[in-house]
């Protein structure tokens, strides 16, 4: 295993490293874990065709590009909506 050098404020440093030692790690486990969890933008993208195809044979659900643009902006909206940005 190789090690990297990673630049980023101290503050949100600081902050990593307590939420690791919340949780018990070291900075390091807990950067490795969280790189293990996230999906890069190409396995988003997989998991969504995915989802699409399989609500399209589930019941024949397929919006069309505009009508998931509209779908994605709303979901935008109300999530600003609780989150008050």
């Amino acid at each position: 295993m190789s090690d990297a050098n990673v630049r980023i404020p101290e503050e949100a440093k600081d902050r990593l490293a307590a939420i690791a030692a919340a949780e018990g790690l070291s900075l390091r486990a807990y950067l490795a874990r969280l790189a293990e969890t996230l999906l890069t933008p190409a396995e988003r993208a997989e998991r969504a065709e995915k989802a699409r195809a399989a609500l399209k044979e589930w019941n024949g659900y397929a919006p069309t590009a505009a009508q998931e643009q509209d779908l994605d902006g709303e979901l935008d909206r109300r999530l600003a909506e609780v989150t008050g940005r």
